[in-house]
């Protein structure tokens, strides 16, 4: 009989201090501690998020450890985020996860951030969903990144349209600013579309080249609605959040489902899936199911658990990982910058 293969995995790449721990690539524990002292400052601060990680971190893995109800000395390897990310939140994660494998004198595995939340669909849990079949677009979309990826094998991934300038997420969260809707302001600006009418403010949408992507115009065609419209009413935003939410967030979804179209039909791929932080948009996921559905699409969307950062799609990347003998080595260094491809 072959042996379980139990692996931690360790993300921390932004502000979120995250252990999990999978047995076979199946979840047993997925342990998160945010960090709420960004709130005061309407956005991350790389030097407050890396020492609330070296706060965080122990706590965290011992209950990832703890819900697993495993020891230490059962684990295979130990999987953490090498990159991309703020330098000084990775660095925290990486030497920690390779202090605590030579201790146990098990393996480590570098886990790319962005091929993780790609694979975070092979998560095996109790929902009992299905999987996407290879090759399949993947749309990953996030406050650092907005990719259209190409998934032809576990790892092997390539982008075929990205942002040239701001992520879906910033700009989700840059309107918000403007608004005064508190960091993080992508679920509050979801939150507030609900109630509002998406036709009621009308945005351009950019003129970009082939699968790529721009929210840098719709965001300061926000700035200046809000400008303007404060000037002639200083209850303006008050008066209008809903509307103004539900508008832009109506945008963000037509120019994200646009390009993503193109690109299924240039490729000839119907089997579509969605990653990163603002997959847990509601209009987005509702969008790709019913749209999805007339283009003949067959559509994945991960749980709320696996859209925004956590650890369960890093031990998973890293149980694939194992299953190919791919370690790394003790001097494996944290990357700000990492392609998908790498």
């Amino acid at each position: 009989m072959n042996k379980d293969i139990y692996i931690l995995g360790i993300e921390s790449s932004c502000d979120d201090t995250a252990a999990a721990v999978l047995k076979n690539g199946y979840v047993l524990s997925n342990s998160i501690a945010n960090q709420s002292i960004h709130k005061l400052y309407g956005g991350v601060i790389p030097e407050a998020a890396s020492r609330a990680h070296m706060q965080n971190i122990i706590p965290v893995v011992e209950n990832a450890m703890s819900i697993a109800g495993i020891s230490k000395k059962e684990l295979a390897a130990v999987a953490f985020t090498r990159g991309p990310g703020l330098l000084g939140s990775l660095l925290v994660g990486s030497s920690f996860a390779k202090a605590f494998s030579m201790g146990l004198g098990v393996p480590i595995i570098a886990v790319n951030h962005m091929q993780a939340h790609v694979l975070a669909h092979f998560i095996r849990d109790d929902t009992k969903k299905g999987v996407p079949t290879f090759p399949f677009l993947c749309l990953t979309v996030s406050g650092g990144h907005t990719q259209i990826v190409l998934v032809s094998d576990f790892f092997e991934m390539k982008v075929v349209g990205e942002t040239t300038d701001d992520a879906a997420g910033e700009a989700f969260d840059k309107i918000a600013k403007t608004m005064g809707v508190p960091y993080p302001g992508g679920p509050l600006v979801d939150k507030f579309a609900l109630a509002g009418d998406p036709n009621r403010f009308v945005f351009t949408h950019p003129k970009v080249a082939g699968f790529d992507y721009s929210f840098s115009g719709l965001k300061t065609a926000v700035l200046y609605l809000v400008r303007d419209g404060v000037q002639a009413n200083s209850d303006f935003v008050q008066d209008n959040i809903n509307d103004i939410c539900a508008s832009a967030q109506y945008t963000i979804v037509e120019i994200l489902l646009a390009k993503l179209k193109l690109a299924a039909a240039h490729y000839k791929i119907n089997t579509i899936a969605v990653a990163g932080g603002v997959s847990a948009n509601s209009l987005l996921r509702k969008r790709l199911l019913t749209d999805g559905e007339k283009l003949g699409w067959n559509v994945f969307i991960p749980d709320f658990g696996y859209c925004t950062d956590n650890a369960a799609m890093i031990a998973m990347t890293g149980y694939l990982k194992f299953l190919n003998s791919d370690f790394a080595a003790q001097d494996s260094a944290a990357k700000a910058r990492l392609s998908i491809g790498n």
